[in-house]
This record gives C-alpha cells, sequence and structure tokens, in this order.
C-alpha cells in the first residue's frame, strides 16, 4: 500500500492498493474519501454535509477495498473530497472547484484567488492522476499489455424526489470493449436491474476514464453502484463477492484477453456528437434551427425562474454571477444593437420578466 502526502499539507492526496500486476487489471476510486486538509476546516459547511454524496461516493471506499482483496489487483483510491476539488474533472472543467453542489452553498470555495485553484491542483488532483497513470503503466509493464480499467462510482437511491430503480449501471463514452462483458456479468443476475449509461451519460471530455483510457486506447468500464446497497459493511460485502466470482480465475484471463484482442466499438464523442432532428436523423443544425431552440431555451428559463423564486437567493446569485435583471439587460441590450429601443417597463408588458 502506497500513500501519497501532499506537499506541505496535511492529507494524503491518494493511496495505492497493492495487488498482483499480473492478473492484467486496475480499479480506480475517484471519490472513496470524504477528507478535507485541516487548513480548510469544512469549508464553510456543517459536518452533516460530508455524510452526503455532495462531498464522496457513499460505500465506494469499502467497496474498492474489499473488490481489491477479492481479486487480487491494484486499486488507487481518492484521498480528499470532491468537495476540495473534483478528481473527476479535467483541468479546464468549470465545475473542478465546485461553488454550490446539490444546494449547498460551498461559501469556502467562494471567492477563490487564482493562486488556491492552481495550489489545489498541484497539490491534490495532479498527484492523484500521477498516481493512476503509474498504476496503470506499472501494470502495463508487468503484462506486455493495456490492463482492463474499472472505475467505481455510487449514485444516490433517488433525485430531486423522484426514485432510480435501477441497482447499477455501468457507464462508458465511445469504447464498447469491457462494457459489454460487464454488462452481461451483472446482468446474469435477474434480481437486479442493471443500467446501460443511466443515471448518467458516461461521456465526460477531461473526466478520469478519457483522460487515462479514452485517448490512451485502454479498455475500461465505470460502475455505478445505488448507494443504500452499498450504505453498510453487509451491503458492500455483498457487492464485493457479486462480481468476483466472474472476475476471479481462468475466466476472468479469458474475457481480459478477449477484450484486448477485439475492436473498438465507437460512437461519437459527447462534444462530436451531432444534433438530433425528429425521426432521428443526424445531422447539424441550421442558423434559423438554432435560433428557435435557443429562444425556446430562454423562454423555458424565463419560465423556471418565474416558477421557482427560491433560485432567486441573492448569496446563490452572487456566487452565480447572475441575478434575476440580468435577463432584461441582455434583452434590452440585443435589442438595442439592432437599434430597436425597449424600456424595462416594455419588456415587462410584453411578459418576459412579468412577475419576477
Amino acid at each position: 500500500m502506497t500513500n501519497g502526502n501532499s506537499l506541505m499539507d496535511d492529507l494524503q492526496s491518494f493511496e495505492i492498493l497493492s495487488g498482483k500486476h499480473d492478473k492484467g487489471m486496475v480499479i480506480l476510486a475517484d471519490h472513496a474519501m470524504n477528507r478535507l486538509p485541516a487548513r480548510y476546516g469544512r469549508l464553510g459547511l456543517p459536518d452533516a454535509a460530508f455524510a452526503r454524496h455532495i462531498a464522496y461516493d457513499i460505500g465506494i471506499e469499502g467497496l474498492t477495498r474489499q473488490l481489491s482483496a477479492r481479486l487480487g489487483v491494484p486499486a488507487v483510491l481518492g484521498g480528499f473530497s470532491r468537495l476540495l476539488i473534483d478528481p473527476n474533472r479535467g483541468e479546464d472543467d468549470p465545475t473542478l472547484i465546485m461553488k454550490i453542489s446539490d444546494g449547498a452553498v460551498i461559501s469556502g470555495n467562494h471567492p477563490i484567488t487564482p493562486q488556491e485553484w492552481d495550489y489545489r491542483v498541484e497539490t491534490f488532483h495532479r498527484p492523484y492522476h500521477h498516481a493512476v497513470a503509474t498504476t496503470i503503466d506499472s501494470v502495463a509493464i508487468a503484462t506486455g499489455r493495456a490492463p482492463l480499467v474499472l472505475s467505481l462510482h455510487s449514485f444516490t437511491p433517488a433525485w430531486k424526489g423522484i426514485p432510480r430503480p435501477r441497482h447499477a449501471a455501468v457507464l462508458w463514452d465511445s469504447d464498447h470493449r469491457a462494457v459489454g462483458p460487464l454488462l452481461d456479468m451483472l446482468r446474469a443476475d435477474p434480481d437486479l436491474a442493471v443500467g446501460d449509461n443511466e443515471p448518467y451519460d458516461g461521456a465526460l471530455k477531461g473526466d478520469t476514464m478519457y483522460r487515462h483510457c479514452m485517448i490512451t486506447g485502454i479498455p475500461h468500464a465505470l460502475l455505478e453502484v445505488r448507494q443504500d446497497l452499498i450504505g453498510d459493511q453487509t451491503g458492500i460485502s455483498a457487492w464485493a463477492e457479486r462480481p468476483g466470482a466472474d472476475l476471479c480465475g481462468d475466466e476472468c484471463r479469458s474475457r481480459l484477453a478477449r477484450i484486448r484482442r477485439s475492436p473498438v466499438t465507437h460512437r461519437p464523442l459527447l462534444n462530436e456528437r451531432p444534433h438530433l432532428t425528429k425521426g432521428s436523423e443526424m445531422t447539424a443544425l441550421n442558423k434559423e434551427q438554432q435560433t428557435e431552440f435557443e429562444a425556446a431555451a430562454f423562454r423555458r428559463l424565463v419560465a423556471h425562474l418565474r416558477e421557482r423564486s427560491d433560485v432567486q437567493n441573492i448569496d446563490l446569485m452572487n456566487l452565480a454571477g447572475f441575478c434575476r435583471n440580468c435577463l432584461s439587460n441582455w434583452y434590452r441590450e440585443a435589442a438595442e444593437a439592432e437599434g430597436v429601443a425597449v424600456t424595462v417597463g416594455r419588456i415587462a408588458r410584453d411578459g418576459l420578466w412579468h412577475a419576477l
């Protein structure tokens, strides 16, 4: 086991669990822990926030440890809360350091100086990804082949009051080689409801799978388990045993060999997928369609803000750099750019901002 000590800090940015490299597999757990360095306190949040999914993936640390031990393969765990900085985001992602997460205002992340932003990247984010890259490389060197990378995450049983019926899901972008076998293993259990790219889509440019596997051609899959199923040791042990029978021994080696030899099954990357029109025909939008859809989205935003007065909280608006007057101001400026003079009163009469 290897621990990654952050520079000039009191927190390990990662932990590497030892395993046999000749098995050709690596497990990753980006959001395994909810810890913060002492210098950050609780980032302005109550202690209860660190028992929620906004701080870490509930159950994943225990599942990773048990699965790594059962399969005898190395694993890399993130050692810090994603409230500090999210290791499953690219360095240029605006959500790398969150200001608001599922209704919680993270005052310790706002305002944040460029120096503090860079410090967190250098001290926590990059060391974790260096550990991931080093571990994958070590297994590849030991076997002479690209390993199978399995990333573990968990999701909430419900979202905004709507239950999530799936017990687990396999997420992916455009490489289906490892996804098919993993889905087959999980769906062999008739008691499991398993999603394919739900409740999330696995395509996120710059995330851990994209950075270490997609652009390097390494077979991989991301397994999401519902948090209520792995919220205690009994549930964790049950899930560590569930795929273990299929992933161990000769059957595991046979599957890995087939995965490495099989070609990549492509679908367009998220940022490269053309827009869908009626009839599911793949085509690019023309200028008129783009204008029409943007206008529809604008009207939907206005309606949403009218219905949800709670989101007009001044603290939330300051964090977002957006207040309820912004839309009317932007509307007026766009009109004036075309030589049309409008007033706030006219905007209200036209129904744009009435009742806000």
